[in-house]
């Protein structure tokens, strides 16, 4: 039994329902995945804003001056893989260094590799297949038709000395490099085209869409199965013989534990939750990519803002081009705040228009976007439910900026941003700066301007860390036949972007799962 259609729970119910002797059922809250709109790349933009989306907030953020954050994820099936912005970006090999390791149940780099390329099935335009499978479920694709200003952006970069990597997702991703996407032709690639869509016809796999659950339910120390709602109201019961599989996300997971009882002593107390398994660690160690904007004028008409025209419609629909076909975050720099760290702690995101909470009602004009996120941030945070009440959206709260070095290395790489917008490659498209980027090197400008605009690129985790509330084989501690298995379980955030993370933890996990039961 699986809770959440999104990128660890389609991987898991095609893995596991692949035996014909297990049966499988899969709920996810959203809806079908069939909107036009998922298909089309750049509309991200707009599904996290839509109805295929949590529409989650933060709580007022003291690093931020007392800004709330917009923190959506998917409610659809394929979950955020069918509303991101198809960035597949593994991270860097030092990123599972700090995951704990137990034995042949840990989770080394040395272990994970083989289930990113039992993932991917990747051909490159030259033909190059690099440090990927070609044979999974998951086409990684280079980008269509990538922007002119794209491509002048890679030349800023090395001009600026920083390293050309033959791909983003090399074992060491120090350098720059164009953005391998989860796309197909032209069209966005998600987990449920991949994994859930191929095993819809086996008579052993239930999908149920539209049906949010609310409790585990428990007997004794043994999870029995899920109690959820459908969309007409009606209250269901479904009773597993087997586990059941948490993959509601980094929110979704540890809030569904807390109402169903387990968590911390004082957290259920306080949301009037009666205890059924004590567990320190539910809901605690939030942490999440803050990213920081850096917006200049474009003087020619060749970014995204051309997007809505009519004729980009009809490229996109008649060849998969055009300005349609962009995932947003075209290429990526992977740099280090200070020479003597040993992997970046820095990325920069470069996007060929202007996009972000600064413009509700779209940019002034065309203008490119190069946005620093933060890979490895100290700030920790929490997550509690509001109350015993389901349908209240939990309290989120990721505690941006709240360790004085995260502010420092954001505004060192505000200051590479503004390095390499100035080189010369760059100078066709740069024109001045776009409010609200004021084009400054004094550092208390800059951490200022941090503070008033820093957001999410949308990467919750850790909630339900390894060897805080599940174990080596992502089994909650102290209960039987429940894990959780989704970027909640990540104790520190990867370098990079935690989709490709997420699946290839859910191939392993199927792995363990089908080992141990």
């Amino acid at each position: 039994m699986i809770v959440g259609a999104g990128s660890a729970g389609c991987v898991l119910a095609n893995r596991l329902s692949a035996d014909p002797s297990c049966r499988v059922l899969l709920i996810e809250a959203g809806t079908e995945d069939d909107d036009p709109a998922v298909k089309l790349p750049i509309a991200w933009s707009r599904l996290i804003l839509g109805p295929h989306s949590w529409p989650h907030h933060t709580t007022p953020q003291a690093g931020l001056g007392g800004r709330s954050v917009y923190l959506p994820h998917g409610r659809v099936l394929g979950g955020s893989s069918s509303i991101n912005a198809q960035m597949w970006v593994r991270g860097h090999r030092a990123d599972f260094d700090d995951w704990p390791q137990d034995g042949e149940a840990g989770w080394t780099y040395e272990v994970m590799e083989p289930y990113f390329r039992r993932a991917e099935r990747r051909i490159a335009a030259n033909g190059e297949t690099g440090p990927y499978g070609t044979d999974g479920p998951i086409w990684i694709s280079d980008l269509c038709d990538p922007n002119v200003a794209t491509a002048a952006f890679l030349e800023a970069c090395a001009q600026r000395g920083l390293r050309r990597l033959a791909d983003l997702n090399e074992a060491d991703n120090t350098g720059f490099a164009q953005t391998p996407v989860n796309q197909h032709q032209g069209e966005r690639w998600s987990v449920a085209d991949a994994y859930l869509r191929p095993a819809a016809d086996r008579p052993n796999l239930t999908v149920v869409t539209r049906g949010t659950a609310h409790k585990v339910t428990l007997d004794g120390t043994r999870a029995t199965g899920v109690r959820y709602r459908t969309e007409d109201g009606q209250p269901h019961t479904a009773h597993a013989r087997g586990e059941v599989l948490l993959s509601a996300g980094a929110i979704g997971s540890p809030h569904l534990l807390v109402l169903s009882g387990i968590g911390p002593a004082d957290v259920l107390a306080t949301a009037r939750i009666p205890q059924r398994h004590e567990l320190a660690g539910v809901g605690a160690n939030l942490h999440d990519h803050p990213t920081c904007p850096v917006y200049v004028h474009c003087p020619q008409p060749v970014t995204l803002l051309g997007a809505q025209a009519p004729e980009q419609l009809a490229l996109w629909q008649q060849d998969r081009r055009g300005l349609l076909s962009s995932n947003g975050g075209e290429a990526v720099a992977f740099v280090r705040s200070t020479p003597e760290l040993d992997a970046p702690d820095l990325e920069l995101v470069f996007m060929p228009g202007a996009h972000g909470p600064h413009f509700p009602d779209g940019p002034p004009g065309h203008g490119l976007m190069l946005t620093v996120v933060l890979l490895r941030p100290q700030s920790r945070g929490s997550l509690r439910p509001a109350g015993p009440d389901p349908d209240q959206q939990p309290i989120i709260d990721p505690g941006y900026l709240t360790a004085p070095e995260d502010l420092s290395r954001i505004v060192t790489g505000l200051t590479i941003a503004r390095d390499i917008l100035s080189a010369p490659a760059l100078k066709p498209y740069v024109e001045g700066p776009m409010a609200p980027w004021r084009d400054t090197t004094d550092p208390d400008e800059l951490a200022r301007y941090a503070r008033d605009h820093v957001t999410t690129i949308f990467h919750p985790s850790g909630t339900c860390a390894i060897g805080e509330v599940v174990d080596s084989r992502l089994r909650v501690r102290g209960l039987d036949g429940l894990r959780v298995v989704d970027a909640s379980v990540m104790p520190v955030i990867n370098r990079g972007h935690p989709q490709a993370v997420v699946v290839a933890l859910a191939e392993r996990a199927a792995d363990l799962i089908r080992h141990d039961v």
